[in-house]
């Protein structure tokens, strides 16, 4: 059936996949006739929507209804779900209806179950976690691919360390670096990468390096740094929890004599068993307690921001505090 259901956190990666289908659908010459969008601001969105859909199309190619932030997912009331059930079933052939969500949909709800159901597509575009960074290279890579840079294994490392999980900020980045080694056939150098892109000093990763030494001094610059930046303070704190998350369950395998790599990999939801090495060496100096002292500190941490307390003050203080217990201290 030609419904399509895109949701998930990545803003950017949503909007290039509406783009394409649309370039898909839609026939320029007609784009006025054929393409309507709804926002949730709008009265009876959703039942303009589907009697939009049901509309014959004009001229050539096909048409596309958007309902734009949807919430039919999360909260769908008992008239609009009788006329999904009515609608859905019958859309013509050459009609495109399209949902998008930053929400995760309610598997619960009948509205979710029937658009499950019902759907040619029900993709999620997840912002990879900052502390997964085979991920996130394999990202960098695929984003270069598309555009036919060519980038060595440290490059493509660097870019992702600088760009995290902005998949908006890494195509621009590609897209200036492309620009940049326009007619070479070359792979791009570090030192190149280092010059051109912004934001490859610090990160939230260094910061948690920076705690688990214990070296406080380090630590407050870094989230300085990364404040000034605009990192959002919520972003840098999920990092913070993944990252220890990861060590503590590295040394909970090490500690009771876990040896094969592949078995530590896959309880601390790594995909690259080869990280285990250096992840081994980044805990030797702390113990389990340390570690699972931390993570109070990083939830309070949590709870602080969402709370509305100030990004800079807050963090100083949990960043002080999580020095002093990685110290022993």
């Amino acid at each position: 059936m030609p419904v399509y259901v895109y949701w998930g956190e990545d803003d950017f990666a949503m909007e290039k996949a509406v783009a394409l289908l649309r370039d898909r659908i839609l026939d320029p010459l007609w784009i006025s006739f054929n393409y309507t969008s709804f926002s949730p601001d709008q009265a009876d969105a959703t039942i303009q929507g589907l009697n939009q859909v049901m509309t014959p199309t004009f001229g050539a190619g096909g048409r596309l209804v958007w309902l734009i932030n949807t919430t039919l997912c999360q909260h769908c009331p008992e008239n609009v779900l009788a006329e999904l059930q009515r609608t859905l079933p019958v859309i013509p052939e050459n009609s495109f209806l399209l949902l998008t969500t930053r929400n995760k949909p309610d598997e619960r709800l009948k509205a979710t179950k029937l658009l499950k159901q019902c759907a040619t597509e029900f993709r999620e575009f997840p912002l990879i976690p900052p502390w997964k960074t085979e991920l996130l290279v394999q990202s960098v890579n695929q984003a270069a691919q598309s555009v036919g840079l060519k980038l060595t294994p440290k490059t493509a490392e660097l870019l992702a360390e600088s760009v995290g999980n902005d998949t908006r900020l890494l195509y621009n980045e590609i897209e200036k670096l492309q620009l940049y080694t326009a007619g070479s056939n070359q792979p791009l150098d570090v030192k190149t990468v280092t010059q051109l892109v912004r934001n490859t000093k610090q990160n939230s990763l260094q910061l948690a390096a920076a705690i688990r030494t214990g070296d406080t001094a380090k630590a407050l610059a870094t989230v300085a740094d990364l404040i000034n930046a605009s990192e959002p303070g919520l972003r840098i704190v999920a990092t913070l929890i993944g990252q220890f998350r990861t060590w503590l369950w590295v040394k909970i395998m090490i500690e009771s004599g876990e040896q094969n790599q592949q078995a530590i990999a896959q309880a601390a939801d790594i995909g690259n068993p080869k990280r285990i090495y250096f992840l081994q060496q980044e805990v030797k100096s702390l113990s389990i307690q340390q570690l699972i002292s931390s993570l109070p500190l990083l939830l309070e941490l949590e709870v602080s921001l969402k709370q509305g307390a100030s990004e800079m003050s807050v963090l100083q203080t949990k960043v002080i505090e999580l020095c002093q217990v990685c110290q022993g201290t």
